[in-house]
């Protein structure tokens, strides 16, 4: 819980703050006088004034910030100060202020990904390890053991590669050209796959695995490190250094199973044999039992001594300084890409409202990545950057984009839109952002 918070604070105060500084930092440069700049919401924690009597706080709720200007709309304004109002400004200048919060946090992705291939991109190659039946991919020749080279015309070095393009496949119907490498084989095979509205109103956990595909995994074999105390295994007497040889008389040679045999068996007696020290020891293991996703499963309370990985699937790529700029910039712009073609297909139906996500998820998903070491730490604050951006922009009343829809009215009318009709669009766009992020919080909690 506490890194699960941590996480999310870290994550979100920087993205926010860059957001807001974009707009503070443009609305100073255009003459706007700045009476608050806030990360956070409700009861302030922290406060201090500046030179300019710009005040800057830091409050309890890190779930988004904000720029006060001074504007004659919001009371009354000393006749010395019109001229830093925001609404007397021009209509460009008030766009560029606007739009200069999304786009710093375009800038600010663009400079985590540059960070990351500073210093060194480390993946692991997409070896297959398994093909499901009846699965999309399971009408190419694909085998396991071959080693994915290009999928829908975009190359792949990675797992991370393989999911992203497959998350711009989603409602696809058509045909698409998989790449791979064949086992043994220095030459490239292609392979067509036909897919129709492909996970449409599906609300997929796994991506890679809903296209058919398993990756490669090293053999694990059945030998114990570690054995939490006061667990099943600790009570039937299992040792680290342990090797498990049969479950049931049924000979183990890989430990996924023990686990399969373990997770069927909640709280049923079962004689475990195994090798310590050179001896065969006939062991009762009565594994406990749990809730996962709804099912009682049994589990032992046993850890597995780690596997070797092939060095030769772990690839690093460390880029220099422009190398790396140009990287930032390609993959902040297959993000954006990526992003608004998710929304454009949740609008359209394609993807599920049940893929929303909340601050609950977020906080989760920062966990998972923190606990995955700075890359992927790293990567989820860029990527959760450019989604920061680009939600900002849709042209919702309330968001940035709904501001610049109504400056760009006024650009193209040279008057402003009225203050009827800008209130009652702000309450039906509040309406909404309020609806949606209903609709994501539960979504958090049914995941939960």
């Amino acid at each position: 819980m506490i890194q699960n918070i941590l996480s999310i604070v870290v994550a979100l105060g920087l993205l926010i703050t860059f957001h807001e500084f974009g707009h503070f930092f443009v609305a100073r440069r255009c003459g706007v006088k700045v009476l608050r700049f806030s990360v956070g919401f409700g009861k302030p924690i922290y406060r201090y004034v500046g030179k300019t009597g710009t005040e800057y706080t830091l409050a309890m709720i890190p779930l988004g910030g904000y720029v006060r200007m001074l504007d004659e709309r919001e009371g009354n304004v000393p006749p010395e100060l019109k001229n830093q109002t925001f609404n007397v400004k021009s209509v460009w200048q008030r766009i560029a202020i606007v739009a200069a919060g999304p786009i710093a946090n375009f800038i600010l992705a663009v400079a985590i990904y540059a960070l990351v291939a500073v210093l060194g991109i480390q993946t692991v190659a997409p070896k297959v390890g398994g093909i499901a039946a009846n699965s999309p991919v399971a009408q190419t020749q694909l085998q396991s053991g071959d080693e994915l080279v290009m999928v829908a015309g975009e190359d792949v070095a990675s797992w991370e590669d393989v999911n992203l393009v497959l998350a711009g496949l989603i409602g696809k119907t058509g045909t698409i050209i998989v790449r791979y490498q064949p086992e043994g084989s220095s030459a490239l095979q292609e392979d067509t796959v036909s897919l129709d509205r492909w996970l449409v109103g599906e609300e997929p956990n796994n991506l890679i695995q809903a296209f058919g595909l398993a990756p490669w995994q090293p053999q694990v074999a059945p030998v114990i490190a570690q054995v939490v105390d006061g667990g099943a295994a600790a009570t039937a007497g299992f040792l680290a250094g342990d090797t498990i040889l049969a479950i049931e008389d049924q000979s183990i040679n890989q430990w996924r199973q023990v686990v399969s045999v373990v997770q069927a068996n909640p709280n049923n007696a079962l004689f475990v044999d195994v090798l310590r020290a050179g001896n065969r020891v006939e062991l009762v293991l009565s594994p406990k039992s749990a809730e996962q996703n709804g099912q009682t499963i049994g589990y032992a309370g046993l850890a597995v001594v780690p596997p070797q990985w092939d060095e030769s699937l772990i690839r690093e790529r460390r880029y220099g300084p422009i190398e790396s700029l140009s990287y930032g910039m390609a993959q902040t712009s297959k993000m954006i890409s990526l992003t608004v073609s998710s929304i454009g297909k949740m609008l359209q139906g394609l993807i599920s409202v049940d893929n929303l996500s909340g601050p609950i998820t977020i906080a989760k998903v920062a966990s998972a990545s923190a606990d995955s070491g700075l890359q992927s730490f790293l990567t989820f604050m860029a990527y959760l950057s450019v989604s920061l951006g680009v939600l900002n922009l849709l042209p919702i009343p309330m968001l940035d984009g709904g501001h610049l829809l109504f400056f760009g009215i006024e650009a193209a009318r040279r008057k402003p839109v009225s203050e009827k009709i800008q209130n009652m669009a702000y309450r039906l766009g509040a309406s909404v952002l309020f609806a949606l992020m209903a609709v994501a919080i539960f979504n958090d909690i049914a995941r939960l």
